[in-house]
């Protein structure tokens, strides 16, 4: 099975094991001064342990002003191939073949984070700099030429088998590629040839300086999606100019910052959604193409190298979340693989912070050194009050450690509040996690007791050494007028299926819940109202699946009032008080304005003389990633 995916490929003569790769992903795991630490490090590792068969690092900066984060790689100077050298030997060791991206992000970036003001092509801002970037000299861009190529001779001194220039994602080559951004009229700007000069003279410097036997790939936005950008057919123009110069790989992506949505796409877009741009640029070009772009599942890699679209599958989001999914797959374990769900949370929304990255489904992450589940010679009895993903990661971390584990859930099903966030459109993967969760503890014997209701009376009848509450949270009701009326319900009601609605519907909360609600009852047909006091709505959604889930609404016909406060709910109408005071009619009302800790039965336990951990939203209401670290952390202190 997946023999496509599985077979090896030589290229620049170099046998690459599969076609399973990772795309670069910046992580924030160096030092300040680009130098590489053991968890930047060991992050790699995981992923050429786990089996993948090509890895390319994330971006490594040719120059200081290049950085778009404060702590990603660098090979700017001598100093710091010491530190990085390590990471090619501790991949080689699993036979996985590694390339470094290299990259300057031109404007995109700021003062804040490199000191200075940002260089590009011509001074028009990045709609996401607040400053306006000064537009390089003749000499400045020779320079920097220069520092490509001086960057790639430090990688192949560390030991990476080539580099991957990044031309893509709105980056500085990218800037200068693209007429969205390129205005100048000297020798690199204007007609294609001149756009071109820049990155064709980066290509050769690094071919001079490197040698014929270092790979040279090179990832280019096929479509930058955004108005007078560049699109697919410039790109297979592009291609064959650039294998001229000497690239011996092509890695086809989208988008650049203004449209981030397609360079890191969220669960709204279709797997593989690019994978047909990847076979058109194949079919003009005779280098090897990889392909990327919402793949989850091993499954579906296999079938894009099988169609001929690409030669590499990169899979970088799915990589974080489940560092082991080819050796899985290729052992037939596809109920052991955790997929991705692109939340975009943990990778990109917690990195635009300027904050190391995290995954919301793996706690592992960023942790690869610190993390290990150590075998119990002194096994205990464990209870676990809640099959939510605290409650459920508690577990399976407690018996892989060895204790004897008891999971207890008062309703009928595993998951929490998280299963019912996979109802709203487009967010039904979730579930996969949790049928992974509920899966790992089948095969680590654990069993899961459904619709038991846990008192402190009952633990003294079933005791236990250690008992972890992950009882989550219950809804929060607002005091508004009405709000106690039969037609008003919750959002957790509507979305667990214990109430049906009518077909005027007011949301009363515009927060990612109240928003994924309003969506969800919308594409039954029905006549929305969206409520909220703040001036924006789903405030607490990353950024790439909130344009989605806007987009959504807006198509949906969803009315969406902001900065607007509920007065009253009557039989027939909700009264609101905004820009203007009106009153809307309503079948069905709707509470969605947030949650509160479920933690009554933590505390009769502790009363009753428990030795009690609590965690995830029965602690504090948090995020699902707060709460598979907890529970994380939870299981592997017993």
């Amino acid at each position: 099975m997946l023999e496509n995916l599985f077979s090896p490929f030589t290229l620049k003569g170099k046998t690459v094991k599969n076609r399973c790769a990772v795309s670069a992903m910046v992580t924030n795991y160096c030092t300040e001064d680009g130098k590489a630490t053991e968890r930047y490090i060991a992050y790699h590792e995981a992923k050429a342990k786990g089996g993948f068969g090509l890895i390319i690092t994330e971006d490594y900066v040719v120059e200081p002003t290049g950085k778009g984060f404060s702590n990603v790689a660098g090979l700017w100077c001598d100093e710091q191939i010491e530190s990085h050298s390590e990471l090619p030997k501790r991949v080689h060791q699993y036979g996985t073949t590694i390339l470094a991206q290299i990259y300057h992000c031109g404007r995109q970036t700021s003062k804040a984070v490199i000191g200075c003001m940002p260089y590009a092509p011509t001074a028009i801002p990045c709609p996401f700099s607040p400053d306006m970037p000064v537009e390089l000299t003749v000499e400045k861009i020779e320079q920097f030429i220069e520092d490509f190529g001086d960057c790639a001779l430090r990688a192949k001194k560390c030991g990476f088998d080539g580099v991957e220039i990044h031309g893509g994602h709105g980056y500085l080559i990218a800037q200068f590629m693209s007429p969205y951004s390129n205005k100048r009229t000297d020798q690199y700007g204007g007609d294609l040839a001149n756009r071109l000069r820049f990155p064709v003279e980066i290509v050769k410097n690094i071919r001079k300086k490197c040698g014929d036997d270092f790979m040279i790939g090179f990832r280019i936005s096929a479509d930058e999606f955004i108005d007078g950008g560049r699109t697919l057919e410039d790109t297979k123009v592009i291609v064959p100019i650039l294998e001229q110069a000497g690239i011996d790989l092509i890695h086809v992506s989208a988008g650049c910052y203004a449209s981030c949505d397609t360079i890191v796409p969220p669960s709204y877009v279709k797997h593989a959604w690019i994978a047909d741009f990847a076979k058109e640029v194949k079919e003009i070009c005779s280098i090897p193409v990889i392909t990327v772009g919402r793949v989850n599942d091993p499954r579906i890699a296999d079938s894009v190298i099988r169609s001929g679209k690409a030669d590499f599958v990169a899979m970088g989001r799915a990589s974080l979340v489940d560092p082991e999914m080819p050796n899985k797959a290729k052992e037939g374990r596809f109920e052991d693989i955790r997929h991705c769900i692109g939340c975009n949370y943990g990778c990109l929304g917690i990195l635009f912070a300027d904050q190391p990255i995290k995954c919301v489904l793996n706690p592992t992450l960023g942790n690869e050194t610190d993390c290990e589940i150590q075998k119990t010679e002194n096994p205990k009895k464990v209870a676990v009050i809640g099959a939510g993903p605290a409650g459920l990661e508690a577990a399976i971390v407690a018996a892989t450690a060895g204790h004897h584990v008891t999971v207890y859930e008062k309703s009928k099903y595993a998951g929490g509040q998280f299963r019912l966030a996979a109802v709203p459109p487009c967010k039904g993967e979730i579930v996969d996690f949790i049928n992974w969760q509920v899966t790992q503890l089948k095969k680590l014997g654990v069993e899961i007791k459904y619709d038991v209701e846990i008192t402190a009376d009952f633990m003294k009848e079933n005791p236990a050494d250690r008992v972890i509450v992950a009882t989550g949270a219950t809804p929060v009701l607002p005091p508004i007028k009405g709000s106690d009326l039969p037609h008003v319900v919750t959002a957790n009601d509507v979305l667990s299926g214990r109430k049906n609605v009518g077909y005027n519907i007011v949301v009363i909360g515009g927060g990612q819940v109240g928003a994924e609600t309003a969506n969800h009852l919308s594409v039954q047909l029905k006549n929305v109202t969206l409520v909220e006091m703040l001036a924006d709505i789903a405030a607490d959604e990353a950024l790439a699946p909130k344009w989605h889930l806007m987009r959504s609404l807006e198509k949906n016909k969803v009315n969406v009032l902001t900065s607007t406060t509920v007065k009253e709910i009557t039989p027939e109408v909700v009264k609101v008080s905004g820009k203007v005071d009106q009153e809307i009619p309503a079948d069905t009302v709707v509470i969605a304005v947030g949650s509160k800790p479920d933690n009554l039965l933590a505390q009769e336990l502790k009363a009753a003389g428990f030795d009690v951990n609590v965690i995830g939203d029965a602690s504090k209401i948090g995020i699902v990633m707060d709460a598979t670290s907890q529970g994380y952390e939870a299981g592997r202190s017993i």
